[in-house]
């Protein structure tokens, strides 16, 4: 049982070391983000939020959706934790 649970762990591993071969370098100011998103966001915060703050714009206006789902992921991760952390007072 343990060593198909080290080849799932090494085939992940190795999956996820391809998958980032392909990914731009980190600040690299050719990468599609910072030639195409990253200048949007900073033409028209403004004019299509109305909120002066940038990162205030950008996480609660454009990416609401998301911003929302990851609040929902962290609630119910803390949630399961808390619910298999309890104790039975019997």
């Amino acid at each position: 049982m343990k060593i198909f649970a080290l080849l799932a762990v090494l085939l992940t591993g190795g999956l996820l070391i391809y998958g980032v071969e392909d990914m731009p370098g980190w600040g690299d100011p050719n990468s599609p983000p910072s030639l195409h998103v990253s200048p949007r966001y900073i033409e028209k915060t403004m004019e299509e939020t109305d909120t002066p703050d940038m990162v205030t714009s950008v996480l609660a206006d454009y990416r609401g959706y998301d911003t929302l789902g990851e609040t929902t992921v962290i609630f119910t991760a803390g949630v399961a934790c808390l619910l298999l952390l309890r104790r039975n007072r019997q």
